[in-house]
């Protein structure tokens, strides 16, 4: 019997090179941001006409040392069950999205971090809006109840934390868990850019439109969702290139 060398499949290097195509194949089958991107999208910018429907103007007692003829303006405007419902709802349909594409196409989905981490913050910024219903919002130049700590709405701090346990918290934290489930760096530099966006404020002034104004809550969430429209319109356009490529 003489010895045979047996013929190889392919150097190491080539398999793993094998392994790393397969491996972002699989990835990008497996993603489709532009989904929860365009729901999120659609959802800021009906945050607009909630807005505009809900407006309130009142004239309110000024503060101690700010007395003004006829009493100071206070504008109000939004529904403390548009946001929790509406993202709760945009997660379910999420999940079950990611849950179709994974058994058309027989890839696995790593989809529940993300809808777990949506859920959890939404119930958290829903638990702080009901805390401050409960509690009753606080009337000019008296302090914020922010979860028993009383806070001078006035100051940096308390807006940077309302602003937080907004929409940065229940929309922006996600887009990051997103952005870690796909391994997308595009993902992650949109979620950077919209909690950039979130947490620092935008006051109607740069828009020309007053406070006053039922359409003041315009560039409040005009800016941020047309960023996730156009995100989820780039993130479409590169899967639908994607499969052409494939075919």
């Amino acid at each position: 019997m003489t010895d045979a060398s047996v013929p190889s499949s392919g150097t190491p290097r080539e398999v793993l090179t094998g392994l790393g195509d397969l491996t972002r194949k699989v990835r990008a089958a497996q993603r489709g941001t532009w989904f929860p991107l365009l729901l999120l999208g659609v959802l800021t910018l009906g945050g607009i006409l909630v807005g505009r429907l809900t407006f309130k103007v009142e004239t309110v007692a000024c503060p101690a040392g700010e007395a003004a003829a006829g009493g100071c303006t206070l504008a109000t405007q939004g529904s403390a069950l548009y946001w929790p419902l509406g993202l709760a709802l945009v997660y379910a349909a999420t999940a079950f999205f990611y849950v179709r594409r994974s058994r058309n196409r027989g890839v696995g989905t790593r989809v529940r971090p993300y809808v777990l981490a949506g859920i959890v913050l939404v119930a958290l910024a829903s638990a702080t809006a009901l805390w401050s219903l409960r509690h009753g919002t606080a009337q000019l130049g008296e302090p914020l109840d922010f979860w028993g700590l009383h806070l001078d709405p006035a100051s940096v701090v308390t807006r940077f934390l309302e602003r937080l346990a907004g929409n940065a918290m229940a929309v922006g934290l996600p887009l990051l868990v997103l952005a870690w489930v796909e391994r997308s760096r595009a993902s992650l530099l949109l979620a950077v850019v919209y909690l950039a966006i979130e947490l620092v404020p935008l006051s109607t002034g740069w828009a020309g439109i007053p406070f006053t104004s039922p359409w003041s809550a315009l560039p409040t969430f005009g800016v941020p969702g047309v960023l996730l429209l156009l995100g989820a319109l780039g993130f479409g356009l590169a899967e639908l290139s994607g499969r052409r490529n494939a075919s």
